[in-house]
């Protein structure tokens, strides 16, 4: 069992950034990947980055490239999103994953964390 828990979220106004934090606990493993998502109520899950457990490759949501930033330390089994410039319709609650592979597919990870919220205020 791996528990994911989030945490670094809160309310920002357009243009300020935040920075999130995925811990991992139980059995955890430096080769699989992990990935951030977001989601608006009513809405579908949304893809937002991934990497891979080497913290070499990564993948964006093409919409939020050169905004977002992952990355990962593995020896603390920690995944990070650097967000800046802020947008109102970034306001999500964001969640991080695990897989073995950095897909922008949801069904590609096994764990989930609970989420982060994330506000904007325009």
């Amino acid at each position: 069992q791996v528990l994911l828990v989030e945490s670094g979220g809160g309310l920002v106004q357009a243009g300020g950034s935040l920075r999130l934090s995925c811990t991992a606990s139980g059995r955890t493993d430096s080769n699989y990947a992990m990935g951030w998502f977001r989601q608006i109520p009513g809405k579908e899950r949304e893809f937002v980055a991934a990497i891979d457990g080497r913290g070499i490759i990564t993948y964006y949501a093409y919409s939020l490239k050169g905004r977002f930033t992952i990355s990962i330390d593995s020896l603390k089994n920690t995944v990070y999103l650097q967000m800046n410039s802020l947008e109102p319709e970034d306001t999500a609650l964001y969640s991080c994953a695990r897989g073995n592979r950095p897909l922008s597919d949801a069904r590609a990870y096994d764990y989930w964390g609970q989420g982060t919220q994330v506000t904007v205020s325009s």
